[in-house]
């Protein structure tokens, strides 16, 4: 099993490779391209920062990938990766600064599409937004921060030596920041859809600490990304550093400021809730595209200088891009899915069931949600139960309640002291001890299992009732046993 589970996390990691190589050029491509740093020191530099950015924050603010549907089985898990990652080196090879957010939002739809599950567009006009917003932010702060930059200078008056030393200085501390950065907020789409299944055990660090088995997950996702950094970075460096507009020093330096500040609005949780404490409007928590930010700050600093030197024709190719990447993972996962349960006999998706009995619409009525008689019944999958709502007449909140309540997920909460091995990882001591005073019991609903755990004393945050889901889920064919 762990061998496996092994060898579909192996997508995970070329696409890992895949986003090393594609958004490298966002780190240091301007501070290489304009001969102020060698390729090997810009290199070696994001490579440690971008693994110590995976390891010790996290997956930033890509867990609203998630929201756009749960790639629930590991078969599936990996053909989206998979999907992602060619994608991304398609893009690379083509040297077009493509983003792994934008694959992956492409491959989780084409997920969706071949398993009926429904794909929320509230959360897809979101992440689409923040595409817009991620580059237009870049432009304006680029464009603020080259005039005053180059009016300070001015004023001053600094020697060029003295300017060119310092410009160095603050390319190679930036780029740090900006592999940190990248490493932090973008693991989670390297690696997120492995983390429920990862096959590594924690070990004790001494006095540092406990190194999870999560933490030893997002350890290879960044060396991943450092390798493609290394490897295959170049011909996208050429693109955004020379070929859209050619850059100088000082421009360089306020390109890669200006795409990590965006980066840090939409990816900062501590400045989003300190925001909305504040009583002001805080940037949603989505997954901003690095290779768009960084285009967006170049093409800033190209406005400022009146929009002259700017290359139409590379903005097109860039542009058509962008475009071109969600729809190109998205038909490659739709395809490559079938292929894999068809042809090599895999399970890629879990299905999703839905079913109004008697027990939900009682709880509906609770909640406030007239039932109707005839929506009593069995429902394949989410868009055949949405396309019932709707003719129906339910309003999209009522949707959203009912869908939640009728959600099938059968579970039966047996061999717990199998979950000590996730103590540190996921569950406490404690929380482990209390799941036990469950065993043998079988539920059908979400709702009920989660009423079930609060009555009995449980608190459990979302991320760990998901793995629960996952972790005592009936087998597909017992689970059709329930119908």
């Amino acid at each position: 099993l762990i061998m496996l589970i092994l060898l579909f996390l192996s997508s995970g990691l070329f696409l890992g490779w895949s986003l090393g190589a594609n958004d490298a050029s966002n780190i240091f491509g301007a501070a290489v391209s304009t001969r102020m740093v060698k390729f090997r020191t810009a290199a070696l530099i994001a490579s440690i920062f971008v693994i110590i950015g995976a390891v010790v924050s996290g997956s930033g603010a890509s867990h609203t990938l998630g929201e756009l549907g749960s790639v629930n089985m590991i078969a599936g898990a990996f053909m989206v990766a998979l999907a992602a990652g060619l994608t991304v080196l398609l893009m690379t090879r083509l040297g077009i600064p493509v983003s792994a957010s934008q694959a992956i939002v492409g491959a989780i739809i084409g997920w969706n599409f071949f398993s009926g599950t429904l794909t929320d567009w509230t959360t897809l006009i979101k992440i689409t937004a923040a595409w817009v917003a991620g580059p237009l932010l870049a432009a304006i702060f680029a464009y603020l921060l080259y005039r005053t930059l180059t009016r300070f200078t001015h004023t001053v008056g600094i020697h060029l030596f003295r300017l060119d030393a310092y410009t160095r200085v603050g390319l190679l501390l930036i780029t740090a920041f900006g592999a940190y950065a990248l490493g932090a907020n973008n693991i989670a789409n390297v690696m997120g859809v492995f983390v429920p299944v990862t096959p590594f055990r924690p070990f004790s660090l001494g006095s540092m600490g406990e190194f999870t088995g999560i933490h030893q997950l997002f350890l290879l996702g960044g060396i991943a990304i450092a390798v493609g950094i290394f490897t295959y970075s170049k011909r996208v460096i050429q693109t955004v550093g020379k070929d859209l507009l050619r850059l100088t020093p000082q421009a360089a330096l306020v390109v890669v400021l200006a795409e990590s500040l965006v980066l840090f609005l939409f990816a900062s949780r501590n400045l989003h809730d300190w925001l909305i404490a504040s009583g002001l409007p805080a940037f949603p928590l989505v997954p901003i595209s690095s290779s768009q930010a960084v285009v967006g700050a170049v093409l800033g600093i190209g406005f400022a200088h009146g929009g002259r030197n700017i290359r139409l024709k590379v903005l097109g190719r860039i542009a058509f891009g962008w475009i071109t990447t969600p729809a190109l993972a998205l038909a490659l996962t739709f395809v490559t899915l079938f292929f894999l349960q068809n042809v090599f006999d895999q399970q890629v998706y879990y299905p999703v069931r839905y079913r109004v009995d008697a027990a939900v619409t009682q709880r509906l009525t609770s909640a406030g949600v007239a039932v109707k008689d005839d929506l009593s019944g069995n429902y394949e999958n989410g868009r055949l139960f949405i396309r019932r709502l709707r003719s129906a007449g339910y309003g999209i909140d009522d949707r959203r309640v009912i869908m939640e309540y009728a959600e099938l997920l059968p579970v039966k909460i047996q061999a717990v002291e199998l979950l000590q091995s996730k103590v540190g990882d996921w569950f406490t001591e404690q929380q482990i001890s209390q799941i036990s005073a469950l065993s043998g019991r079988q539920f059908k609903y979400k709702w009920q299992l989660e009423e079930e755990l609060v009555a009995i004393g449980i608190e459990l945050s979302g991320a760990q009732m998901e793995y629960l889901y996952r972790y005592f889920r009936l087998p597909i064919h017992e689970a059709q046993g329930l119908r």
